[in-house]
């Protein structure tokens, strides 16, 4: 029988408060199969929520709760303000006729544009990727931009590689056309942090304890870092404190981290060395084709074929 409304709501605050409290084994034990097989393990589940602190912050203050009913399920809906966020946040429990959870997210609740610390970046920047790569998450806005919402990352890229509309032709890593894809340095600097060694993931796999997977961290010289992120394991070849002129080879394309779904490549510039820290920083950059246009200086938008 599913939950009355007032249970739904008693509960979706009960399991709010244990996922921020850390309490993931009881969440863990409240899953269906389905859930438990989606997120893979209780150590994921551990990982998703230590992200969502280290990139949203804490529960600060709740607009608005409300409950729903659809296709068999009641729905516990939330928005609240979080302490290292710019926009709501909005999280959602499901049950099913068993009172058990089959459905959770959280993620910004509104299409808002993010806003910059810095309005502009003091680093020349070029395309870390030859070739043609389409822009999956790129731009100011939610609606363009998951990562908006994020302090550190409201202005990070997510690249694919797509064909013919396709982005791979099978099931395997070597399906997937981003790949073993050649990463470049973006711009001169020196290797602040350089991490190799984290095992690719099947395509689609869940979330991962090593949210960044095998990446380069590189000090452009003037407050700036960009990040690259999700390369391929025993593919990193600079060493921290190696010094790197743009258009030097990084690595290769991978499916290390939380890459959720495929290879692709993660990219952002902030203000700081350290990952979950400082403010990102609008990413533009020179000389590239955005959809066959030149652009001298520009940011990329979802949905756009880029190449240098």
């Amino acid at each position: 029988m599913l939950l009355s409304i007032p249970l739904v709501l008693e509960a979706g605050r009960e399991l709010t408060r244990r996922y921020f409290a850390g309490e993931t084994e009881a969440i863990w034990a409240r899953l269906t199969p389905q859930m438990q097989a989606a997120l893979g393990s209780l150590a994921n589940l551990d990982a998703t929520r230590a992200l969502v602190e280290a990139q949203a912050g804490t529960e600060q203050a709740v607009f608005g709760e409300w409950t729903e009913a659809a296709d068999g399920v009641r729905v516990y809906r939330r928005i609240a303000r979080f302490s290292k966020a710019r926009v709501e946040i909005e999280l959602r429990w499901a049950f099913d006729g068993a009172d058990r959870v089959a459905g959770f997210f959280i993620r910004p609740s509104a299409l808002r544009e993010a806003v910059a610390k810095h309005e502009t970046a003091k680093t020349r920047l070029l395309l870390p990727v030859h070739g043609a790569w389409t822009v999956v998450w790129g731009g100011r806005t939610l609606a363009q931009n998951y990562h908006a919402f994020s302090r550190n990352q409201r202005f990070a890229f997510d690249l694919l590689v797509v064909r013919d509309g396709l982005t791979h032709r099978g099931n395997n890593l070597e399906d997937c056309f981003a790949f073993g894809q050649p990463i470049c340095a973006p711009a001169d600097g020196t290797v602040a942090t350089a991490v190799d060694g984290v095992p690719d993931q099947p395509a689609g796999s869940g979330p991962s304890v090593d949210p960044l997977g095998n990446h380069l961290v590189i000090d452009h010289g003037n407050g700036e870092y960009s990040f690259l992120c999700h390369l391929q394991s025993g593919s990193v070849k600079p060493k921290a404190g190696d010094t790197l002129h743009a258009g030097d080879l990084l690595g290769l394309c991978g499916n290390s981290g939380n890459t959720t779904s495929e290879p692709h490549l993660h990219y952002h510039l902030q203000d700081s060395p350290l990952p979950f820290d400082g403010d990102g920083l609008p990413a533009e950059f020179s000389d590239y084709l955005a959809d066959g246009v030149r652009v001298d200086r520009g940011m990329p938008l979802r949905g756009q074929v880029i190449s240098r």
